[in-house]
């Protein structure tokens, strides 16, 4: 196993080869291309390649992947217990998500944002969290998926109170695969888990992040709930606002 030491220095992280700590290498849902976006949950019974993928996803949530982290295939096919082309082929949908950067001669490194990058991410994050909010209000008449956003945010509460940062991030993705499935917007679906934040979330592992999430998702579901869709759209803006001032704040 390689060191999980990650050099302060930007140019040393891009550098470092990291070696993989303890990954979860079972294929359960991962977070999406965004963080707070969820990405669709792995088949029960999914690839060699969905191992890998979802591992890595999961792995960055966890803290146990993190950007800058040069990824080596043959450490990955020993942990993950798979073929090196399945490896290759994981780590090419990554690439495609924008998740890992492929340089030539140097192996997959997990990308790594500048600030202004991650203002950009969040600048579309605010737009397209605000108008998912919005669009879940026309599915309140769906009484399954209004009891099952209800229920996400209870396990979020019970999660934040039991600080298990796991059952969390679980409840978390199923609160926005909720949102989306209610708001039935076929281009929301598509664009939605499109969104960088799993690497926003992963290079800023602010402590105040969890409560912010969990009192915005609140408002949100409130909202959503009570059919209010310019509340409800107000609420996604403001909960990226907020963790954008978060980040700024740290920095």
């Amino acid at each position: 196993m390689i060191s999980s030491h990650v050099n302060n220095s930007e140019s040393a992280r891009s550098d470092q080869s990291i070696r993989i700590a303890a990954v979860p290498s079972s294929t359960s849902p991962a977070s999406a291309m965004i963080t707070d976006t969820p990405a669709d949950a792995s088949p029960a019974h999914g690839s060699a390649s969905d191992t890998v993928f979802f591992g890595i996803m999961n792995g960055l949530e966890q803290g146990s992947f993190v950007p800058g982290q040069r990824l080596v295939e043959t450490d990955l096919v020993t942990h993950f217990g798979v073929g090196r082309n399945s490896v290759r082929e994981a780590l090419q949908r990554l690439a495609a998500e924008g998740i890992v950067d492929l340089p030539r001669h140097r192996g997959a490194v997990i990308r790594r944002l500048s600030l202004q990058e991650t203002l950009d991410v969040l600048d579309v994050a605010e737009r397209m969290t605000g108008l998912l909010a919005r669009a879940a209000t026309r599915g309140i008449g769906n009484r399954a998926a209004a009891q099952a956003l209800h229920a996400s945010v209870q396990a979020l509460v019970a999660a934040g109170k039991a600080h298990d940062g796991e059952s969390f991030s679980s409840a978390r993705r199923q609160f926005y695969r909720t949102l989306l499935e209610m708001g039935d917007n076929r281009e929301l679906r598509r664009l939605f888990p499109s969104i960088h934040m799993p690497i926003v979330h992963a290079q800023h592992r602010l402590a105040s992040l969890r409560q912010i999430r969990l009192d915005d998702y609140r408002r949100i579901a409130a909202a959503v709930l009570a059919g209010e869709p310019e509340t409800a759209e107000a609420a996604g803006t403001a909960h990226v606002q907020n963790v954008r001032r978060a980040i700024l704040d740290k920095g």
